[in-house]
């Protein structure tokens, strides 16, 4: 009876391809476009350093900084698909930045989806002083001041300008882009009253608001976020398709093998749902996704339909 589950387990590795039998033989790099400490950086040095434990090869993080991700992206298109080369990228590189301007890579032929790790809502915050409680009571002060106010970004392209865009669209308002470098010096804007709103990930608003410097009014996600349950939805407030999620997903070159595609699929699955990790991604404000290349293949398929009006409408789509 003992030898019932090695019969078992050695059925189930001979019954796997060679590529990912012996994947990873070499030392494997996982290129992040942002610099560190940025949200993909984290999310990437995380799986790194579980990765690295399992299999007793280094995973190194390799920062590849500019043009929004796209060089990031470019890197991995180009890699050798010898399962030595992966990324860690958002939707900019993915859908938004070939709209938007030449990328020396195609998504849809050059890259292959492995999974998305995890998804961050945007919450939209208004300083206190704008006297704003509720989503309703925001989009009653747009719509009776076409223009007058502005919200804040992260730079153009960036779910935090596109989340606004989509916004603008959906319900009818305008709304003046002023974009900023980073998440603190947008969020700095409408703390100051500078801006009077931006969509910013979690871990950037919480600590203003809950010193009460910002009100935090709707998440970007269809139901509310485990993350931040007191926080309303924009379909609470009469948009349903306002929805934008700052998603991270790994991707390798489109001619890696399948095989190693689907074991690194199911190793970082494992090493992710540890009660450590889910703790971990807690703290940092990440909703664990983990889904298959199909299912990641799909969420791009609806992404591009969902981001072409409001890249149009914003004025964005490449000549």
């Amino acid at each position: 009876m003992r030898l019932a589950p090695l019969v078992a387990a050695l059925a189930l590795t001979f019954s796997l391809p060679v590529a990912a039998q012996e994947w990873p033989l070499r030392p494997v790099k996982i290129i992040v476009g942002f610099g560190p400490g940025s949200t993909p950086d984290v999310m990437g040095r995380l799986v790194a350093e579980r990765l690295q434990a399992k299999f007793g090869q280094p995973f190194v993080v390799e920062n590849k900084i500019g043009a929004g991700g796209s060089i990031a992206a470019e890197a991995v298109a180009r890699a050798e698909p010898d399962g030595t080369t992966f990324g860690v990228t958002i939707p900019g590189p993915m859908v938004v930045n070939p709209m938007t301007a030449p990328v020396g890579y195609d998504p849809k032929t050059d890259l292959a989806p492995v999974m998305i790790l995890a998804t961050q809502p945007s919450v939209l915050v208004v300083p206190s002083s704008l006297g704003v409680d509720t989503m309703a009571g925001l989009l009653d002060l747009l719509r009776r001041n076409p223009g007058k106010y502005n919200y804040a970004s992260i730079g153009i392209g960036s779910i935090s300008h596109l989340s606004m865009e989509l916004l603008a669209l959906k319900s009818g308002t305008e709304i003046v882009h002023v974009p900023y470098k980073s998440s603190p010096e947008a969020l700095t804007a409408v703390v100051t009253g500078e801006a009077q709103m931006a969509a910013l990930a979690p871990l950037a608003v919480v600590p203003q608001a809950n010193e009460g410097k910002v009100k935090m009014l709707a998440v970007s996600t269809a139901q509310r976020s485990p993350l931040l349950p007191q926080v309303p939805t924009f379909a609470e407030a009469g948009l349903p398709d306002v929805q934008a999620e700052a998603w991270m997903a790994l991707i390798a070159p489109s001619k890696t093998s399948p095989s190693i595609i689907a074991k690194l699929n199911a190793e970082v699955k494992t090493a992710m749902s540890t009660p450590e990790m889910q703790e971990q991604m807690k703290k940092l404000s990440f909703q664990p996704v983990l889904n298959s290349p199909a299912e990641f293949a799909q969420v791009l398929v609806a992404e591009e339909r969902r981001w072409t009006p409001v890249v149009t409408k914003a004025g964005l789509l490449k000549k």
